[in-house]
């Protein structure tokens, strides 16, 4: 049949980020042959293997070709070959295979792409972040230290679902990380990552264009896990009928390109298109730097310098006297220390916790059990890192000592004229700045972990090396790669780049450790010159052990640093001279019987103590203790609440939602829906005693919940906006499920004026989201949703508008006294938000407690925005006030930007009252996605850090994990503790 064949066969190549399909289609439309192939990078050689072998198996076939795929275009134009665009080739399948479909929704390697087809046709792609695809999903699996295959089988045991950010790799592991550090089950979190692509999908991909119909599903991850299929027919509500898994899916858009080529004119052997494909010539325009080390005696001289900075040693297996044990729990590392009474060490352990800290732990302890000298007496132990509460619940662990402060003293240790600390770890940057021998400010990294140990071990794995073998390729290399400092799945295509480009892996290697420099400096610390780090720096971390990475940041800043030789123990190092120092002579950590003995069980749980029902992982251990983590307050720990303060932010939310029942009236003229969102927790007063003076019923939204951002999350049209803004689509549902006769939810340019600012704008956001809403909530119209542009300021102009809208209901005049009436209220809302505060300042004071003031915008008080960070500070022993109860009290200090924004004023003003009150330190809450934070956060540190103040920044978005939340908070009071009594001032009125 060969030898007579006159029409010729189509050949589709899709080359994608991460693997190469093919489908040969004989003359009527057949599927003759097709394959699905990981590449590694190595694109041209992997098609032109695949060419040979059809070519052995169809030597004389005349075909047409096209290519398509997100990493074909540059191979097809190099040999000059025809190419159609991935969504189009889907296009092209789907209109011969499926034609009913409605929705397609692909997803890649790195790519991922949703078709609409009916209800007009068009198509939405990721950008270069490859959130929410098969890589995410490949490197959670690594984290897991499991095979994709096992990730699916675990995901279908799960017996609930953690929320997990996706449009990140380093965001997710920020989530997951702490999950398995507190014991979470690991099947939950497989399901749990399963559930974050599809949220990805819907949310950021969709961007609030409802997915529905008949679906269509594409792509190997959607073809291979059964737990990533359920989740999306759960999640879009898709029976069996509507929901399309072609057995050929993760070839489909191959096919499709096969299709594209059957119209092509130009024929091919596969011979010619294997010759054409491996000769073609690739444009590079690669920008290096230059070597780290010319040659080796260089390299040698930089090893003695650092190699001086060591500890001596002992053999704990001889040793005879007291010791003492330091464990650092990081975040994706664990690290075991033994000190002498003279500080030698004993006993060192470093090795991946492989999301299972407490087991390695526990083995590793075992181990070292079984080799100590009898003579050798453990006096002390303390543990540090996210593991420690676990640890310390678990294995009988004498103390706990924050992070901060455990590097301090074991960088104090090496340097005791220190003045800069910067540790980069798996997950985490920490940088101190120190003066006077205490801790003066604190610079860490937010979700991001693109600077730090996980960022260049994600590319080692994926370039096939070990971690250790992948850091010391680029030490020598002659062209190291300028790739910039952007996060991991952005650098994917820039490395495949860099790659095609003619980079070697030395390259690459020594590039990406240059990166890991970058970042730390300009983004973290976000230094202007190497001089603000200061003069005796010490740098430590696992990360550091990586002399590219070290040799990098000492060219960046322009001079010599102290590497400690233990660099990546030195968490575990300054726990155990912190176990030193505390030690009463014995220890209460599990004796080597116990340990043997020691095992645990763990199981999810909701806690019902409170309207939160934050979501706990419960461990019980095998002689009948427990630990709880995952709660937001002492309650959910299964302990009775100490004896706390009043908290300011609890208070307005309470203040707020006991509105709605004040004042009904009997008979109600119509009902009106207040949404719980955004600019309506600063004005809540002022419109319902507006609505009910003029005889409506005032139904407020739900109180916001995961679910309650579910609600709309169909509708929400972009992924970077704030979480309180994405929650708003959610309350608009919830008020239209409670049938109020229409939703009044104002757009403002302006603010009210609150003086002392150079404007007073609402952000874009606030402003103008109204405007959105109605131009993506199918369910909004006219009649049921009124959304009039006000001006607060203009008191007339405000009595004209809202005398229009409402003059079926009451006159000019009811309305103008109405309005001045809900004036009041906000206006009584605001002195008893002063009066509530100045009484949490005095309870603090009387009983001796250090007061925090809680900074950001009104919608923060939401507890499902917030996460009940107000609570995690209020168990810590602070007192929280908000910026809003103390703004009145200072003027705006001189500022470098315009201060046009309300809301940021207000934290200006409070920002400068704090530096003038010796028992106050201000953390700023800020969302992501908030673009003016850019000024106001650098402003607000700024105002503390002139004033001799510390500045805390605590990013939040959907995810509610608050581990690194709690580190941060931990390292601000014990930084409060050291300065306290140094920097005092006295108390003064603004």
């Amino acid at each position: 049949m060969l030898e007579t064949q006159k029409i010729p066969y189509a050949l589709g190549i899709d080359v994608g980020s991460t693997t190469v399909k093919t489908v040969l289609l004989t003359e009527m439309g057949e599927v003759l042959s097709s394959s699905y192939e990981r590449h590694f990078s190595k694109v041209r050689e992997t098609v032109c293997t695949k060419l040979a072998s059809l070519a052995q198996e169809y030597p004389d076939v005349q075909l047409r070709v096209s290519i398509t795929g997100s990493a074909g275009l540059g191979l097809a134009q190099a040999a000059g070959l025809p190419f159609v665009q991935e969504v189009h080739a889907a296009f092209l399948a789907v209109k011969r295979r499926y034609p009913e479909a409605d929705v397609v929704i692909e997803l890649g390697g790195e790519d991922a792409k949703i078709i609409f087809l009916t209800g007009g046709v068009e198509q939405r792609m990721n950008g270069s972040c490859a959130g929410g695809t098969g890589a995410f999903i490949d490197q959670m699996a690594t984290l897991l230290d499991v095979s994709v295959d096992q990730l699916d089988k675990m995901a279908q045991a799960a017996e609930k679902v953690y929320p997990i950010a996706s449009r990140c790799g380093v965001f997710a592991k920020s989530d997951i990380q702490p999950l398995l550090n507190q014991g979470a089950r690991r099947e939950d979190i497989a399901a749990s990552i399963f559930q974050a692509v599809v949220d990805q999908t819907v949310s950021g991909l969709a961007q609030g264009r409802r997915i529905a119909g008949n679906v269509l599903f594409l792509g190997g991850p959607l073809s291979f896990l059964q737990g990533l299929r359920n989740a999306f027919t759960r999640t879009l509500e898709l029976d069996e009928e509507h929901a399309l898994f072609p057995e050929d899916g993760r070839t489909f858009v191959a096919y499709g390109s096969a299709v594209s080529a059957s119209s092509l004119t130009d024929t091919y052997t596969l011979t010619e298109l294997e010759e054409l494909l491996r000769n073609a010539k690739t444009q590079t325009a690669l920008v290096a730097d230059k070597p780290l080390f010319s040659y080796p005696e260089e390299y040698q001289r930089f090893q003695e310098r650092h190699a001086a900075h060591d500890v001596a040693r002992g053999d704990y297996r001889t040793y005879a006297g007291k010791a003492y044990l330091g464990i650092d729990a990081g975040s994706t590392t664990t690290k075991i220390v033994l000190l002498s009474e003279d500080h030698k060490l004993l006993y060192e352990f470093y090795a991946s916790n492989k999301g299972q800290p407490l087991d390695c732990i526990q083995r590793e302890l075992s181990a070292l059990y079984a080799d100590l000298s009898p003579d050798c007496q453990i006096c002390g132990s303390a543990v540090t890192g996210y593991g420690e509460d676990l640890i310390r619940a678990g294995l009988g662990v004498d103390f706990g000592i924050v992070e901060t402060v455990a590097h301090f003293k074991a960088a104090s240790f090496f340097c005791p004229e220190v003045d800069f600390i910067i540790d980069i770890g798996g997950q985490d940057i920490k940088c101190f700045q120190i003066k006077n021998h205490s801790i003066d400010s604190i610079m860490l990294n937010e979700a991001c972990s693109s600077g730090c140990g996980s960022f260049i071990q994600a590319f080692a794995v994926a370039l096939g090396y070990d971690i250790a073998e992948f850091s010391k390729l680029g030490l020598f290399a002659e062209h190291p790669v300028d790739l910039g400092s952007r996060c991991t799945v952005f650098m994917n295509s820039s490395v495949k780049q860099a790659q095609k480009d003619g980079a070697t892996v030395e390259d690459i290697s020594a590039g990406l450790s240059g990166s890991i420099v970058k970042n730390a400096i300009y983004k973290v610390i976000r230094a202007r010159n190497p001089e603000e780090l200061g003069q005796h720096i010490v740098v430590q971390g696992g990360t550091f052990l990586n002399d590219a990475v070290l040799r990098c940041f000492e060219r960046e800043i322009g001079h010599d640093v102290i590497r400690p030789a233990i660099s990546g123990l030195m968490g575990a190092f300054g726990a155990a001279l912190y176990a030193q120092e505390k030690s009463t002579g014995t220890s209460t950590l599990l004796n080597p019987q116990q340990l043997q003995e020691f095992s645990y069980t763990a199981k999810a749980a909701t806690c019902k103590g409170c309207t939160a029902h934050c979501a706990l992982s419960v461990i019980r251990f095998n002689n009948g203790g427990r630990f709880i983590s995952g709660n937001r307050c002492e309650k959910g720990a299964g302990k009775k609440e100490s004896e706390q303060l009043p908290n300011l932010f609890e208070w307005k939310y309470r203040k707020i939602l006991s509105l709605e029942q004040e004042n009904q009236p009997a008979e109600p003229k119509a009902t009106v829906g207040l949404p719980l969102a955004l600019h309506y927790y600063d004005q809540m007063p002022l419109w319902h005693t507006f609505f009910t003076e003029l005889g409506f019923a005032v139904k407020f939204s739900e109180e916001s919940t995961r679910g309650t951002y579910y609600k709309g999350q169909s509708t929400i049209p972009s992924d970077t906006v704030c979480y309180p803004a994405k929650l708003t689509h959610g309350h608009i549902e919830s008020l239209l499920e409670k049938g109020v006769d229409f939703i009044f939810y104002p757009c403002m340019s302006y603010n009210i004026d609150e003086g002392d600012s150079d404007n007073h704008f609402n952000c874009p956001v606030v402003a103008y989201y109204p405007e959105l809403l109605m131009a993506n909530c199918e369910k909004l119209n006219h009649n049921n949703f009124l959304y009039p542009f006000l001006d607060l300021n203009r008191r007339g102009h405000v009595v004209k508008t809202l005398s229009t809208i409402f003059s079926r209901y009451a006159t000019k005049k009811q309305v103008e006294t109405a309005l001045e009436h809900g004036f009041a209220a906000l206006e009584q809302y605001r002195k008893d938000i002063t009066a509530e505060g100045e009484e949490i300042v005095r309870q603090a004071r009387e009983a001796g407690r250090q007061i925090i003031v809680l900074a950001g915008r009104p919608y923060h008080i939401d507890p499902e925005i917030n996460h009940g960070i107000h609570k995690l500070i209020g168990s810590l022993g602070l007192a929280v006030i908000t910026e809003d109860s103390v703004a009145h009290l200072a003027q705006t200090p001189e500022l470098q930007a315009l201060n046009q924004w309300t809301y940021h004023s207000r934290m200006y003003r409070a920002a400068k009252y704090v530096t003038t009150q010796p028992d106050m330190q201000l953390v700023q809450l800020v969302s992501f996605g908030c673009g003016i934070d850019a000024i106001t956060t650098d402003e607000v540190r700024r105002i503390l850090e002139t004033g001799g103040k510390l500045y805390t920044q605590l990013k939040i978005d959907e995810i509610s994990n608050l581990g690194a939340i709690k580190i941060r908070l931990r390292s601000l009071i014990a930084a409060m503790e050291q300065t306290q009594g140094q920097k005092q001032t006295e108390p003064e009125t603004a």
